[in-house]
């Protein structure tokens, strides 16, 4: 292969495209198929080590740090074949160039995430311990960088090594800091603020000490000249600052939500980045520095700073930034710390930057009177590293001012900290939880018929909106029992996308409301619009809320929310949805079945998953135009009893038919032997008494009694009821109907007679509800890989 390894000057240069394998060629001898190898390498190595790191719930950070350095002369670059056939020097210039440019545009990003409004809101406390984070860990980084220079960073400047050393143990890297309180829930927390504005401050001063530190590090220049660079760096800025604000604010003006932003305002946008980063470029600092300072002074709501996240985000975070790390990875070689002395000197740099970054800010917030344990959990997360502190580090390498020992010894110490992040706090710091509300009221059936009915409605796209609102519609019945209060959460994904930290701003309101009654913080969005004129055009009393979460942990959100609001039904949309031109069901969230499932198992009270079919179409129908079947499936067990309650509430409203099927299984249906079979068998007979005596004078409701002999019967007398609006059935029947329905249960959550209702051989347009009634014990492993518990708590 000839390749010059050494990257000598007498190597030719890299053509950019082969000719092919037929004509003699071998690809990865040029730039192009070479670069793309590279770039796949990255991101499946980065991608299958964040899959790995999950549980540890370690930021992605970790993962392509790691992947970096493996990929590197630290583990597989040892290897001399695999490092000269996939990272030949050569083609180094051009990985670094797309990677830069890939930062550039990232860096953008998160100036995007920087409010400068909320800086000035922060308060003195954040102020102080963000303060006290920065400056005795860059006291005691400049010790520490005396040490090295005397001993393995010998003939380095000692002006720049002193500022590089100090900005790498004080940094505090936001984003990733902002990622760990999301996944940690601690975002909305007063531990969880106070770390986000120190952060921010924090990042603020890393971003001009590292300029200054720049301006500094220039090459036997006279010192005249770092002045000049730093100057002209911070002329630079007022020159944005005056600029940029009223043409950013003009477009975001022309670019209002609901409409596509005008390509041009985007492409003027990714051209002004470059030309900032160039700018900065020529003065002598860094190219990032300019697409920073763009990315701090857009304007962070409305649908121009949507529209840049979603043109720029997915490409930058998802091919090109991982090259980064890729390119820190091939700089970065373990085997030059040897002996007792490099590795002790390790101790040292890690002992100093965890103790000086932890120390100070326990000192500061704890004459800031905040509690030890929440002042350690502070001191901790302040200590997170990222994307900043490679940044710096990589600028001093090639500034000459970190040599490969040093630079080797700060990236170990950046991922030792940031790993140590989320565990430890995990551990020490537990935030207080609310107390388990002891309310009464935790499911439908209740012997007090005029309490109030309160329900948690979930809903992640407006697809789900329309049917949701007549659902309310119809469950309000008459007004007699205290009126319906309908809790509507919108469910937002905190993706691993890094445009999810531009989330992170939004996710203080975490369980806070999604539009603001007063109009302050409305949206336009048509979310709001409905649930706005729903509101006010019904009786209905409706509170927003929010759950921005990770679906691995949304149904936290959910169960957490249905307890504070003393709930007694949770409303979940199904994972599925009608195909619009044959109406059979498809898969488009298939994460929600997980959360569906945590909830049913986790649940305060009783919970309804609903398959929607369009239920009164696309749009809300009003009160007098109501006009819908609903069918209650009673077979017998706690959640049919649950199911027949909520029909029986429908039913008050006046646009409402309710059909009552009881099925009678009578003949060889197999049966299982249970405890307390009887009982519950004696209490279906109580409560169906109850309610035929109730509906006795009831024209709008209709009560059947069908005797079946097997299945098949069965299922054609539910045909017979095919022509509603909506079925209700409870999840589980009773439990000789788990050996009566011999078919593979596909979705166990909604039980058999969901999954009947559902199937493609049972034709029918009407959604469905599946109702859980609440359990007060979790419930027992049972056949089919279904679970059912006899044991309620209906008052």
């Amino acid at each position: 292969m000839a390749v010059n390894s050494t990257g000598g000057c007498d190597a030719p240069p890299m053509k950019a495209a082969s000719n092919g394998v037929f004509q003699g060629d071998n690809p990865l001898h040029y730039a192009l198929p070479l670069l793309i190898v590279q770039i796949c390498l990255v991101v499946v190595l980065t991608r299958l080590l964040a899959y790995l790191l999950r549980p540890l719930r370690q930021p992605r950070v970790i993962a392509e740090i790691i992947g970096g350095v493996l990929l590197g002369p630290s583990a597989l670059g040892r290897n001399k074949k695999y490092l000269d056939a996939v990272f030949p020097a050569r083609s180094l210039t051009v990985l670094d160039t797309l990677a830069n440019l890939g930062l550039l545009f990232f860096l953008f990003l998160v100036g995007l995430e920087l409010d400068p409004k909320a800086l000035r809101r922060t308060g003195k406390r954040a102020l102080s311990i963000a303060l006290g984070g920065i400056s005795l860990p860059f006291a005691l980084g400049v010790g520490t960088s005396v040490v090295l220079r005397s001993t393995i960073s010998k003939g380095v400047d000692q002006g720049p090594f002193l500022v590089f050393m100090g900005v790498a143990l004080s940094i505090t890297a936001f984003p990733v800091l902002a990622r760990i309180l999301a996944e940690l829930k601690l975002l909305t927390t007063d531990v969880g603020q106070v770390a986000m504005s120190a952060a921010a401050v924090n990042d603020v001063a890393a971003w001009i000490l590292l300029a200054l530190a720049i301006a500094l590090s220039g090459t036997g220049r006279s010192p005249v000249v770092s002045l000049w660079v730093f100057l002209s760096g911070f002329g630079f800025i007022g020159l944005c600052i005056v600029v940029c604000p009223p043409i950013f604010k003009w477009i975001a003006r022309h670019c209002p939500r609901g409409e596509p932003v005008d390509e041009m305002y985007v492409c003027a946008t990714l051209a002004a980045i470059l030309a900032a980063g160039f700018v900065t470029d020529t003065i002598g600092i860094h190219a990032l520095f300019g697409a920073f300072v763009l990315g701090v002074l857009v304007p962070k709501d409305g649908a121009f700073a949507d529209a840049l996240v979603e043109k720029v985000e997915d490409l930058v975070s998802g091919l090109f930034l991982p090259l980064y790390f890729v390119s820190s990875g091939l700089k970065t070689n373990v085997a030059t710390i040897e002996g007792a002395r490099s590795w002790g000197l390790l101790g040292l740099v890690i002992f100093t930057a965890c103790f000086g970054k932890i120390v100070g800010t326990v000192l500061v917030s704890i004459c800031c009177r905040v509690s030890f344990k929440e002042a350690i959990a502070l001191g901790f997360l302040m200590n997170t590293k990222g994307l900043v502190e490679l940044i710096v580090l990589n600028i001093g390498k090639d500034r000459g001012v970190l040599n490969d020992q040093t630079f080797a010894i700060m990236v170990l110490m950046a991922l030792f900290t940031t790993f140590i992040t989320t565990p430890v706090v995990v551990v020490v710091y537990k935030p207080a939880r609310t107390a388990k509300h002891e309310y009464k009221h935790r499911t439908i059936r209740r012997k007090e018929s005029d309490t109030q009915l309160r329900m948690l409605t979930c809903f992640h796209s407006t697809a789900n909106v329309p049917t949701l609102i007549n659902l309310m519609e119809a469950s309000r019945g008459t007004g007699k029992r205290g009126g319906l209060r309908v809790y509507a959460m919108h469910l937002m994904e905190l993706s691993e996308r890094s445009s999810a930290i531009l989330m992170v701003h939004k996710a203080r309101r975490n369980g806070l409301p999604f539009w603001s009654k007063d109009g302050k913080n409305s949206d336009t969005n048509q979310i709001v619009v409905a649930f706005e004129a729903f509101g006010r055009l019904s009786r209905v009393s409706i509170r927003p809320t929010t759950a921005i979460s990770s679906m691995s942990s949304m149904h936290e959100d959910i169960c957490a929310s249905a307890d504070r609001k003393r709930a007694a039904l949770i409303i979940l949309p199904f994972h599925k949805h009608p195909r619009p031109f044959d109406g059979h069901l498809e898969t488009t969230r298939g994460d929600l079945r997980y959360v569906n499932k945590k909830v049913l198992e986790h649940a305060p009270c009783s919970v309804g998953i609903l398959v929607d079919r369009g239920l009164g179409g696309t749009f809300h129908v009003s009160a007098r135009d109501v006009d819908y079947t609903v069918t209650v499936v009673f077979i017998g067990g706690p959640d049919d009893r649950e199911a027949l309650a909520y029909g029986a509430l429908m039913a008050e409203h006046t646009g409402i038919r309710l059909n009552v099927a009881r099925f009678v299984v009578v003949g060889n249906f197999s049966r299982l032997d249970i405890e307390d079979g009887e009982d519950t068998r004696d209490e279906d007979e109580e409560v169906l008494t109850e309610f035929k005596r109730r509906i006795a004078d009831d024209g709008s409701i209709k009560y059947d009694e069908v005797v079946v002999r097997d299945t098949a019967e069965m299922v054609e007398a539910i045909r017979g009821y095919d022509r509603c609006n909506l079925f209700i059935v409870g999840r589980m029947p009773k439990i000789e109907l788990l050996t009566a329905l011999d078919k593979k249960i596909e979705c166990p959550e909604i039980g058999p007679m969901g999954n009947l209702l559902i199937s493609p051989e049972f034709k029918t347009t009407a959604s469905v509800l599946i109702v859980q009634q609440y359990r007060s014990r979790p419930p027992a492993d049972l056949p089919a890989g279904l679970e059912e518990d006899e044991t309620t708590d209906e008052e």
